[in-house]
C-alpha cells in the first residue's frame, strides 16, 4: 500500500470514524448500534452500499452518516479522528493501516488481518467479539487511556506496510535466497 498518500496529524478532534462499503460482513450496523449506546460519543460513518438505508434508520443523533465521499474528504476525516473503528473479519483490512498512517489509533475486532496490522495497546485496542457490548466496552476503555497512544509511533508502525518497504524486503529476500542456493 502507498502510505505516503496519508498525511500525519497529531491533533485529533472529538469524534470516532468508520468507513466501508455497507454490506453485512463489514459490521457497520454493529458499530452504529454500539455508538447508539454511547450517546456522548460522536461517530462519523463514511461509505455507501446495500445496507446504507438500514444503517441510517438505526443511527442515533450522535452518528453522522456521510455516505460516499471523495478520497480527499475520507483522508481528512480519518486523520483528525480520535480513533478508527473496524469491526470486520478481513484477510488484511487496508483501512486500519491507512488510519494508522495518519497517526490515528484503531479499535478493531481481534481477528483476521487486524492481528497483523494493529498492535494492541500501542497502535490501538482490540475487542474480543462482534457484539455491541464488547465494542462499547472497548470504546470506553479507549477513552480512559487514549492519551497513551502516540500518533508518531502509530504512523511509524503503519509505514512498515508501505509498498517501498515491501519491495526492499522482497528484493533482499530474493538476493539472500539466490546467494544461499
Amino acid at each position: 500500500m502507498d502510505t505516503s498518500g496519508f498525511e500525519f496529524c497529531a491533533e485529533k478532534e472529538d469524534y470516532f470514524i468508520t468507513a466501508s462499503r455497507m454490506v453485512p460482513y463489514k459490521k457497520i450496523d454493529l458499530i452504529v448500534e454500539a455508538f447508539n449506546e454511547l450517546p456522548e460519543k460522536k461517530l462519523v460513518v463514511i461509505g455507501n452500499g446495500p445496507d446504507f438505508e438500514k444503517i441510517k434508520a438505526k443511527a442515533g443523533s450522535n452518528i453522522e452518516l456521510m455516505g460516499f465521499q471523495k478520497f480527499e474528504v475520507l483522508k481528512e476525516k480519518i486523520k483528525k479522528a480520535r480513533a478508527f473503528v473496524f469491526a470486520a473479519d478481513e484477510d488484511f483490512g487496508i483501512m486500519p493501516v491507512e488510519a494508522q498512517a495518519c497517526g490515528t489509533p484503531v479499535i478493531a475486532y481481534r481477528k483476521g488481518g487486524a492481528l497483523e496490522t494493529v498492535v494492541d495497546n500501542e497502535t490501538g485496542l482490540f475487542f474480543e467479539e462482534q457484539s455491541v457490548e464488547s465494542l462499547k466496552n472497548t470504546v470506553l476503555k479507549f477513552d480512559q487511556g487514549s492519551n497513551k497512544f502516540k500518533p508518531e509511533d502509530i504512523r511509524a508502525h503503519a509505514l512498515k506496510f508501505d509498498n517501498k518497504v515491501f519491495r526492499e524486503s522482497f528484493e533482499k529476500f530474493v538476493i539472500e535466497a539466490w546467494k544461499n542456493k
